[in-house]
């Protein structure tokens, strides 16, 4: 197999597909009537197709995509309803997304569906499938804003297995861990308590790239005042959620326009400052080979002032779905236990968002009795460890790809 191409340090430009892939696109139609598409890849005698899906990256031209093709599996992408847009995202409707891909799978004939989530589509893939296994009367039937989702009507099926590389715990977990609670004032960028800055000599930050070195005591201080700014954001987004719940129900009443429209300005909250983990720029916290940095770039210090970083805008109702620590569903360690099939937790050994110990975690607390946790060079999108080695796509996807095969066989072989 060619060797992926190196990209711009984060990506990796994804290998060449083989040569017998077929390639089709679809327009699918949720079970709330949205709209959602993907492209569908086989290669003959595949019976086992793998789904990829993100809740808001578009995963068309993944890096596993080729991995997965030359091993003989089928490759189904889809996006959500809300792909590259955060803003709105809502995760429970980003289930009636994927339950849409399912179905569509089902109906296209494939012996085995191994559904495969990487990064924040392990959280997304896990929440799935817990729902999918409940009762339709069990399921969950709003947002955590209120907002009504009738999972129990959407037809759901499972997939046979799950397998994940480098997941991260969820993004709500994950902007907990990475947001910068030295910010004093949500309006305002430049804000900073210097007592809670991460990027504050005084407190055991070093120029990059040199290893900062922060205590314990200011560790604590500092995750606790991370869980406190998203409390504080949290009641922002409940305050103005029921702001406009209530103004809808006054319209119901009054016809008023004024309650109409304020019904509808619940607004956009804006968060400043999402790349400051403190591992970024600790290498001694969660040790693992990850380079000096965070996710977005090598200098945490200047990005975490930039307009890159999660949940950056969102609505209210997005933050409560998808953004808070506190109140998204899409949790990875809490659906864990709830999935019902086979799981493959594959640990990228360079993972600047999953750490070895997020890693045996999670595969402690999957619910089925057959859970592989493997551990393999290369970084969180993908890319190879080290200049010379072999992409952590091309490794993770041998991993699956073995794991895989020896549950749901294929008859497709192709030379890798």
């Amino acid at each position: 197999m060619r060797p992926a191409r190196l990209g711009d340090g984060r990506y990796i430009a994804p290998a060449d597909l083989p040569e017998p892939t077929r390639v089709t696109a679809h327009e699918l139609r949720t079970s709330d009537g949205a709209t959602v598409s993907g492209l569908l890849r086989t290669v003959p005698g595949a019976t086992t197709v793998a789904f990829l899906m993100h809740p808001r990256q578009d995963f068309s031209h993944h890096v596993l995509v080729p991995e997965l093709l030359h091993h003989g599996f089928a490759v189904w992408t889809q996006g959500s309803r809300s792909v590259g847009n955060d803003l709105s995202l809502l995760h429970e409707q980003a289930l009636l997304d994927m339950a849409a891909g399912h179905v569509f799978l089902r109906e296209s004939g494939f012996e085995s569906v191994l559904s495969v989530g990487h990064s924040g589509g392990a959280a997304l893939a896990a929440f799935y499938l817990q729902q999918a296994a409940l009762a339709p009367g069990q399921r969950v039937q709003a947002t955590p804003g209120g907002k009504s989702v009738p999972l129990g009507e959407a037809e759901m099926p499972l997939a046979d297995g799950l397998a994940l590389m480098a997941p991260h715990p969820g993004q709500g977990a994950l902007l907990q861990r990475v947001i910068d609670p030295s910010v004093t004032d949500e309006s305002d960028p430049l804000s900073v308590d210097p007592s809670l800055d991460p990027y504050n000599p005084d407190n055991g930050f070093a120029p990059a790239p040199q290893p900062s070195s922060y205590t314990v005591e200011f560790i604590e201080s500092y995750r606790a005042a991370q869980q406190a700014r998203i409390a504080r954001i949290d009641s922002i987004a409940f305050e103005r959620v029921e702001s406009a719940r209530n103004a809808r129900r006054r319209y119901a009443q009054t016809k008023d326009p004024a309650d109409r429209r304020t019904s509808l300005a619940s607004g956009v909250i804006v968060v400043h400052r999402t790349d400051a983990d403190l591992r970024a720029v600790d290498p001694r916290l969660d040790p693992n080979d990850r380079p000096y940095g965070s996710l977005f770039g090598h200098r945490p210090d200047l990005t975490n002032y930039g307009i890159v970083g999660f949940g950056r805008l969102t609505t209210p109702e997005a933050w409560l779905s998808t953004w808070s620590a506190n109140t998204s569903r899409a949790d990875l360690a809490a659906c864990a236990p709830g999935v019902p099939v086979p799981t493959l937790v594959v640990e990228l050994t360079g993972d600047q968002a999953c750490f070895p110990d997020d890693a045996k975690r999670f595969a402690s607390l999957f619910g089925h009795e057959d859970v592989s946790l493997v551990r393999t060079p290369g970084r969180h999108f993908g890319a190879p460890l080290h200049e010379g080695m072999s992409s952590g796509a091309t490794l993770a996807g041998r991993e699956i790809s073995r794991w895989a095969g020896e549950r749901f066989p294929s008859e497709a072989f192709l030379p890798v």
